[in-house]
């Protein structure tokens, strides 16, 4: 192989390094008691935020039907990350809220995501994660928080 690598390497080698660092949550995750947490329900949880939204809402922010927001959340509810309650400015809504055990995933995520960072830092060194975080920010937009990955993808 050349010293130049093909153009599709790119997209490729960052989206394997995303699975990496997902796979390994979520294997963490399992053993801390979140054995049936998906990836995608991060985008899920981190959408529905911590007072709660409605399923279309939900669906506008995911980029995802209605019907596919509703879906998710009956999963969600099943496995207890998730609950609806009345919405209190309009009965004829329903709000979904995360339950302890879903602020408790986010929280354990939170502290995972910074010892996996760590770890990459350990392997490559301070100093070049800091460029390669750095460089990502050159190259991407600002907000960290685009939602609508299940969108984009085409499912949830």
């Amino acid at each position: 192989m050349s010293s130049e690598s093909p153009g599709f390497e790119l997209p490729l080698r960052l989206l394997m390094a995303f699975r990496v660092l997902i796979d390994e949550l979520h294997a963490e995750l399992g053993r801390q008691g979140h054995p049936d947490i998906r990836p995608m329900y991060g985008f899920v949880m981190q959408a529905i935020g911590p007072h709660g939204t409605t399923a279309v809402e939900l669906g506008r922010i995911l980029g995802v039907t209605k019907q596919a927001a509703g879906k998710t959340i009956e999963t969600l509810e099943r496995i207890g990350y998730v609950q609806r309650t009345p919405d209190p400015d309009d009965t004829r809504r329903k709000l979904v809220r995360l339950t302890p055990y879903g602020l408790d995933a986010l929280a354990r995520s939170a502290r995972i995501f910074d010892e996996l960072r760590a770890n990459w830092a350990a392997e490559l060194g301070e100093d070049r994660l800091h460029a390669l975080e750095s460089d990502l920010r050159k190259m991407t937009p600002a907000t960290l928080w685009r939602l609508d990955t299940p969108g984009w993808f085409g499912t949830l």
